[in-house]
Formats: C-alpha cells, structure tokens, sequence
C-alpha cells in the first residue's frame, strides 16, 4: 500500500489505469456530497433530522401516514435540487470516453453518473435512482420532478399513480428492502472479473455492496481506494489517496492525459 504525496500517487494511479484491461471504479455518498447532496449516515446528515426507522419499506407499503411523511421529507427537503456532477464524475466519464472504464458501480441514487455522459448501461445502481417514482401495481415510471410538481400544485399529501391509483414510491432501495438482484448479480460479475478496482467516496461500511472490492481482490485485481477517511479495506489497496474525489480525480484523469499525449 503506497500512501505517499498527492502527485507520486495520482500518477502512479495514472499508470494503474493504462495498464488495465477492465477497470471497475465504485463510488459512495463521498462523490455526491461533493455535489451538494447531503449525506444519510454522517452527523448532520438527513438521518440526524429524520427517523430512520420511519422509513422501512414495511411501513411505507402499509401505512398512508408513513407515506405522506416520506413524500414530506421529499418536497420540502430537496434532496437532489439543483445537483450537478462535480469533477469526480466528470473524470469517470472521461474514463469511459478513454475506453477504459468496464463499468461503474454506485451506491447513489442520484443519477450524476449518467448526467455526467457515463452510459447508463455501464452504470450499476445497487441502491437504485431517486430521479424516478416507480407505481408498484402497474410499474410505470414517472419522474420524481412531475410528482413533487403535482405535491406543490394540487396540495396532495400523497400521490398515487394517475393510471391505475396504485402506490407511488421513489425508485430508491429502502431499509428493509431487497438489492435490485439483476443489478447486484452484474455488479458481482464484473467486481469478479475486472483487473483493477477504484473505490471513491466510501466507507465501504454498507453491505452487501461493500463486498464489491473484496470479490475484485479476491479475483487478484489491483484495488485503489479514494475516500477522506479510513475503510476497512485500507490495508488490501495498491494505493491509497487520503482526499477528496473530485481533487483527486481531476488529478488522476490529468496524468492519464498526459501519459496518453507523451
């Protein structure tokens, strides 16, 4: 494990990167909050003001009340507002542009990957995606900026679907909630079969997605870990960055430009 000055590493990354056949990057709640979207889990973030067992998917499919305070969270706490990739996502984007991104694999729900001009087949969202509300009777899809619009506008406590008044809720994982097991299976495969594995921007505390570097080293890839604080996972990493996603990024994408033009 190399933990040396900003540039040795990110170049040293840079190389990594170019020597690498399918390279996996993973990212957590450290690329969004970098965009503006607060953090669940830190002090200060949404569960420090919010019950989080008020908002298991128990309660929020038997209870309207547990609905209506999940809808209220939505509305008058925007989540996503505004939010914009910041240069982290950028320079996964630009990985991929470089054809040397296999896939993304992601515990946000924010959609800034693929807004960023990652595709959206190469991103794996185990925790699904909050731009979207999914109608859990006929299963259509509406975005969530139309239902909080329809929230504003005709003072509905808690929508439901406009084609069969079925039970609307955000297209997200919740607590209690199963990983989407398509998306989870792929993420598997590709964790398992890449050469080399970046984390950014988690703890890698949040199972079962944090077993997504582990099966990577397990498969003998290289790992690298970007995140402000430690993981468990510190001591497995070829290298490890101790700094923020997007500075670091930037930095790592600027060698790759570098070595590619020598």
């Amino acid at each position: 494990m190399e933990t040396r000055d900003s540039d040795y590493l990110a170049d040293k990354v840079a190389d990594l990167i170019l020597q690498a056949d399918r390279v996996v990057v993973f990212t957590g709640a450290g690329v969004s909050t970098e965009s503006g979207i607060p953090d669940f889990r830190s002090p200060g973030g949404i569960w420090s003001r919010y019950d989080p067992d008020e908002f298991t998917i128990q309660k929020f499919l038997s209870s309207p009340e547990s609905r209506k305070k999940h809808w209220q969270m939505l509305t008058e706490g925007g989540l996503l507002a505004g939010a914009e990739p910041n240069p982290a996502h950028y320079a996964i984007a630009e990985l991929e542009k470089l054809g040397n991104l296999d896939c993304v694999i992601t515990q946000n729900v924010d959609n800034l990957h693929q807004k960023a001009g990652n595709s959206p087949d190469k991103v794996f969202e185990l925790h699904g995606n909050m731009r979207w509300v999914r109608c859990l009777s006929c299963d259509k899809l509406f975005p969530i900026e139309d239902i909080l619009q329809r929230l504003e506008l005709k003072k509905e406590d808690v929508p439901d679907c406009e084609i069969c008044h079925g039970i609307l809720k955000p297209d997200a994982v919740f607590f209690g909630e199963a990983l989407p097991q398509k998306t989870l299976n792929d993420a598997i495969y590709r964790s398992r079969n890449c050469d080399f594995f970046i984390v950014i921007g988690s703890t890698l505390v949040v199972y079962p997605a944090a077993y997504m570097p582990m099966y990577a080293k397990e498969s003998g890839a290289k790992l690298v870990i970007i995140n402000l604080s430690s993981t468990p996972m510190d001591s497995q990493a070829t290298v490890l960055i101790r700094g923020k996603a997007g500075e670091a990024m930037a930095e790592i994408m600027e060698k790759v430009r570098s070595k590619l033009s020598a």
